[in-house]
């Protein structure tokens, strides 16, 4: 977009700034004196927005999407009768990391979990222990009626490979635009870290917005945060 020299080396040394950027700062040197006062401006709010997601994963208008879940649909197949789903995603039960969720005959599980009102999905935890947290998960958009016999059939809308190091609690960001009118999700773990017959899964977290939310006060400024 710039041809003046030194501009654009200018830009990358904006982007890897810390958090707080001050505008005084984006006027000190008399190099950049030129650049549109606009310009100038708004990338410093847009670069501080930018460090804030890549820190966190999460972007400072998502909210846990645990209130908006349908519990009296949410399903999961193959779980320990003992070490049930409710073990990971209920609040209160999920930050014990002595609660878990547990497969049953196998490594596999298949997770539905409606939702009260339409929802858009940014990003997913999932926390599990080093060698049997989950490790393939693929995740379904507004699809109904899937078991074990048929989730092959289908298209994830994402998938994640998940690291030892995502399984302490990182948030795993998802490619947003498959997640915009979610009003359901299905969460198919394939297979663990280790190939053990056993997946166990501590927590699982959503975090996004409603369409409500992003509709009516999700836009606002990057200043006003």
């Amino acid at each position: 977009m710039f041809t003046e020299r030194g501009t654009s080396s200018w830009i990358e040394e904006i982007r890897s700034a810390p958090f707080q950027i001050s505008t005084n700062a984006l006027f000190r040197n008399s190099d950049h004196s030129n650049l549109p006062i606009n310009l100038s401006l708004s990338s410093a709010f847009v670069v501080s927005a930018m460090s804030a997601e890549s820190t966190s994963g999460i972007q400072r208008n998502q909210v846990d999407l645990l209130d908006f879940v349908d519990w009296s649909g949410v399903e999961c197949l193959n779980q320990s009768s003992s070490h049930s789903l409710f073990n990971a995603l209920k609040q209160g039960y999920r930050e014990d990391d002595g609660l878990i969720l547990e497969s049953d005959a196998d490594e596999q599980l298949l997770i539905y979990i409606p939702f009260t009102q339409v929802i858009k999905l940014h990003s997913i935890i999932v926390k599990g222990p080093e060698e049997e947290g989950p490790k393939t998960v693929k995740l379904f958009s507004n699809r109904e009626h899937m078991g074990f016999s048929n989730v092959s059939d289908f298209p994830p809308s994402d998938t994640a490979v998940l690291s030892p190091d995502d399984l302490k609690g990182k948030p795993i960001v998802l490619k947003y635009v498959k997640f915009q009118n979610v009003r359901s999700l299905t969460i198919f773990i394939e297979d663990n870290q280790s190939g053990s017959d056993v997946t166990k899964v501590q927590k699982i977290a959503l975090h996004g917005t409603t369409v409500e939310t992003t509709d009516m006060k999700g836009l606002k400024k990057i200043e006003d945060h």
